[in-house]
């Protein structure tokens, strides 16, 4: 009887559909961290796991473990050539939060241009009222935007920000080196570039092994440029951004992930009023929350039984490697 492990917190959706699944067996284990779950893995047949880490040494332990299930999108948390030389197949739910992260992405935009958090605190705060006269706003019509990374969630981010009237360009080296250009936008071949023509950026692509934006990237940008970051922690800079937002050459910001989750109460970008941070929820609207729990448990189910999509197989060709 196939036995699933879920490593953190299910939407009660995806608890259900693991209920209703006839000769399945779980353990339910809601705390996020490797090590709360790690201890049970040795019976797991498949994982259901949210953002925390899958380690070699943790996937040395799955002796039975034929399936590891994200609850999202991104898998840099996962140790994947572990996983390869086992044989044990990866999984991403697809096109589940694509909007929502989308949505907060543009929330940020907004918040950046309108400094929200400075015109919020001009009310609350005692003679802050004049604030309004600094003219610190800005609009979005009119400005350019560049979305790095042109995936499902940089193609919804750029219909949403067209609508605003904002011009916007693309830059996504991967979609070009494979001869795609990216759909019906104006692709940027050079970040540069892109950069120097932006009035925004938003980050829409994965973690590397360097950050996209850092010191050298915010200072070809035009000064007072805003960048938002949805995608990963370490895809920018934390520290060059703070000396970014200290000179001016960056007049507001918002970040969702972090080098660090979550960050350390010392964290120097906690200082500034013109940045916006989130804790990692940009995919985590109770509508696509839902659709992750329901898609993560059912690929695991789904793989168990012989019939997974394909398509949704991240590690896909390494598996058929060992074929």
């Amino acid at each position: 009887m196939p036995h699933i492990l879920i490593a953190g917190q299910l939407h009660p959706s995806g608890l259900a559909l693991l209920r209703s699944a006839e000769g399945v067996t779980f353990d339910y284990v809601e705390e996020v961290s490797e090590e709360s779950y790690a201890q049970r893995i040795q019976s797991a047949d498949g994982l259901v796991i949210r953002t925390q880490p899958l380690s070699a040494a943790t996937i040395a332990k799955a002796q039975r473990l034929k399936i590891v299930s994200r609850h999202g999108v991104g898998y840099d948390s996962v140790d994947v050539a572990a996983l390869n030389t086992r044989g044990i197949a990866l999984m991403s739910v697809g096109d589940t939060n694509s909007a929502s992260v989308a949505e907060h992405a543009m929330m940020m935009l907004l918040v950046g241009a309108k400094r929200a958090l400075r015109a919020d605190s001009a009310v609350r705060e005692p003679g802050g009222w004049g604030w309004r006269n600094r003219l610190e706003s800005t609009e979005l019509q009119g400005k350019h935007l560049l979305v790095i990374g042109y995936g499902r969630i940089g193609q919804r981010l750029a219909r949403i920000a067209s609508a605003f009237g904002m011009e916007v360009r693309a830059h996504d080296p991967y979609l070009m080196g494979r001869g795609q250009p990216p759909h019906d936008m104006r692709p940027v071949a050079e970040l540069a570039e892109g950069l120097a023509w932006a009035d925004a950026v938003s980050v829409c692509a994965p973690k590397s092994d360097r950050p996209i934006l850092g010191a050298a990237e915010f200072a070809a940008m035009k000064p007072g440029a805003i960048v938002v970051n949805t995608s990963r922690g370490g895809v920018v800079d934390e520290k060059a951004l703070a000396d970014a937002l200290v000179s001016g050459r960056i007049g507001a910001a918002g970040l969702d992930v972090f080098e660090q989750e979550p960050p350390a109460k010392d964290n120097p970008l906690f200082a500034f009023d013109q940045l916006i941070l989130s804790p990692h929820i940009a995919g985590l609207t109770a509508e696509a929350g839902e659709r992750m729990a329901v898609a993560s448990v059912r690929n695991a189910l789904d793989f168990l039984a012989g019939r997974a999509d394909p398509d949704l197989i991240v590690n896909r060709p390494a598996l058929a490697e060992k074929v």
